[in-house]
């Protein structure tokens, strides 16, 4: 199984641990960095934030080998026509690198603060749904592309120059959701993320995208399985229950929500199990974007282990 790091870009990302967290990412070993693509927390204080495609734009240019991308970059607060061009122009920047990670949109302070429609979850989806509609012809149509939906318009739209990647980055979609997500997953997307669940809750829903993805005329083996998860990680136990204390969890509780919990030897077993069922690649929410120390040991200590 790869191993990612993902950091959340409005929880105090500055250019100076961007650029520091993304050397480490490329040197240690990692298989890719993953970021969150917001304007603010959901609850307040605000902290230091970085614009999504502004460092992605960088970070396309400054590393050579990991892959990218936002987890997710949302269509309530971007139009798909742009968001389309910036991928395709981030993409090419980079020599093939970046996975594009859309969704629908959830946090309801960012969208009141700076003025954007989050609309209810059926409108919202529906949106959704015609985002990745006018971003996947843009990105996979050689000739002009109409569109005429609720939401979007299109009238003779194309991107040019037409991305060097055919069809233009792959789309990944992440969530839980049966009933809304993981269609479009099966319809639209190149890898499903999911999202903080556990080994066997993550065995079902891949088992129910399987079913989707062949309803689709598609082959199970055409979609990359990935997760995204929390990180409780120590050089010892001692290490370890000091950072869980202070969130009133215990590893076992904090494991049976899906978070990655332990000592390298003991993350090392719990990403095994996770490979077990499906999961290809994991990103692990590192939040102490000054942790270099800690970030170093995850890589020398961790990732040895389960490449």
């Amino acid at each position: 199984m790869e191993v990612a790091i993902m950091v959340e870009g409005q929880h105090g990302l500055t250019w100076e641990r961007w650029q520091r967290v993304a050397q480490a990412v490329e040197d240690l070993g990692f298989a890719g960095l993953y970021r969150s693509d917001h304007y603010t927390n959901a609850n307040p204080p605000d902290l230091d934030s970085l614009e999504l495609w502004v460092s992605l734009t960088w970070l396309a240019s400054h590393t050579k080998r990991i892959e990218f991308g936002p987890l997710v970059s949302p269509v309530s607060f971007r139009h798909p026509t742009m968001t389309a061009r910036m991928a395709a122009a981030v993409d090419d920047l980079s020599g093939g690198r970046l996975i594009l990670g859309l969704g629908a949109g959830w946090q309801v302070r960012e969208h009141n603060n700076y003025g954007w429609d989050l609309l209810d979850v059926a409108p919202r989806f529906a949106r959704f749904t015609e985002g990745l509609e006018v971003i996947t012809q843009l990105l996979t149509s050689d000739t002009p592309v109409d569109f005429a939906g609720d939401y979007y318009r299109l009238q003779e739209g194309i991107l040019l120059p037409r991305p060097q990647r055919k069809g233009g980055p792959p789309i990944l979609i992440g969530g839980n959701g049966p009933l809304r997500t993981l269609p479009l997953v099966a319809k639209y997307a190149s890898e499903w993320n999911g999202v903080y669940i556990p080994p066997a809750t993550f065995a079902e829903r891949s088992g129910q995208l399987d079913a989707l993805l062949v309803e689709n005329g598609r082959s199970p083996q055409s979609v990359r399985r990935s997760l995204m998860t929390g990180l409780i990680f120590g050089a010892t136990t001692a290490d370890v229950e000091a950072k869980l204390t202070p969130r009133n969890l215990t590893a076992a509780a904090a494991r049976a929500r899906g978070v990655a919990v332990g000592t390298p030897n003991e993350l090392v077993a719990q990403l095994g199990e996770w490979a077990a069922v499906g999961v290809q690649r994991i990103m692990l929410q590192w939040m102490d974007l000054d942790d270099m120390d800690g970030l170093e040991r995850l890589g020398t200590a961790v990732l040895p282990q389960v490449r």
